[in-house]
């Protein structure tokens, strides 16, 4: 007598994670490692999965963050022999494509934005109008390099020098993760590490992703047309959008709002 049991022929599951939204920066929701780590930790571990897929949708942020979420995708996959897919949506730029290179595959739309493989330090400065207003600037440190690159003080050369060689070994970082990642898939003839961006057609070429794919149709072509999703994400919590809170919800919004914008989104 031949039993058939249902729980012993399950379909293949995927393991789908949404990385939405900006890296590192402070508010609900924001991608870092702290608040992703368990998500991680449940998507590799429950149920077996076939696979893990990436949904991403990111403009970038925090170097650090974007490399310790990116360290904790490649252990897990290692240690739990899970592949890792990765599928962009509208953007996977700067640290959003350091998360996508950090998967075993990478798969995009055709006006899906790639690349930014670059590093950027923006501020501003107020002396000047400080100084209209008649408000003196008072400042006390020990140690040289305290008071860096103060909005407040004009520019120093010496600290704008400083500044640079930290972003040059950020980006040196950057350049080898991807390097490591994509191997020889990349177009060794292009300079790809310079900051531009490209459309999801274009980033095939350049060895960037390995094809134009939607998670859906892509996981059912591998795994079958009866392939099962299960969900992951960060739980946001409902209380505590009171006073201070919803204010710094508020300036988290315009801060990732404003680095969509760079990409035209």
């Amino acid at each position: 007598m031949n039993l058939k049991l249902p729980f012993l022929n399950k379909p293949p599951l995927v393991a789908v994670v949404r990385l939405n939204g900006a890296i590192g920066m402070a508010g609900r929701g924001a991608l870092n490692d702290a608040a992703l780590g368990p998500v991680l930790e449940r998507a590799f571990r429950k149920g077996k999965p076939s696979a893990v897929a990436f949904e991403i949708n990111s403009p970038g942020g925090s170097p650090v963050q974007s490399a310790l979420i990116g360290a904790r995708i490649r252990r897990l996959s290692e240690e739990l022999k899970v592949p890792t897919v990765a599928f962009v949506e509208d953007v996977a730029a700067s640290g959003g494509y350091w998360l996508a290179a950090s998967a075993d595959e990478i798969w995009a739309d055709e006006s899906s934005i790639l690349g930014s493989i670059g590093v950027i330090s923006a501020g501003f400065g107020a002396h000047v109008l400080l100084a209209r207003q008649g408000v003196e600037r008072r400042v006390y440190t020990a140690g040289r390099s305290k008071s860096m690159l103060d909005p407040f003080r004009p520019e120093n050369a010496e600290d704008v020098k400083r500044l640079k060689q930290l972003l040059g070994d950020i980006h040196d970082n950057f350049i080898a993760h991807v390097k490591d990642r994509r191997g020889d898939k990349l177009d060794t003839s292009e300079d790809l590490y310079t900051g531009e961006i490209w459309l999801g057609r274009r980033a095939v070429s350049l060895g960037l992703i390995d094809g134009i794919g939607h998670l859906r149709p892509k996981m059912q072509a591998r795994f079958g047309p009866k392939v099962r999703f299960r969900r992951y994400g960060i739980k946001k919590p409902l209380l505590g959008r009171i006073g201070v809170q919803i204010a710094q919800d508020a300036l988290s919004g315009i801060e990732e709002r404003a680095e969509y914008a760079r990409f035209g989104l």
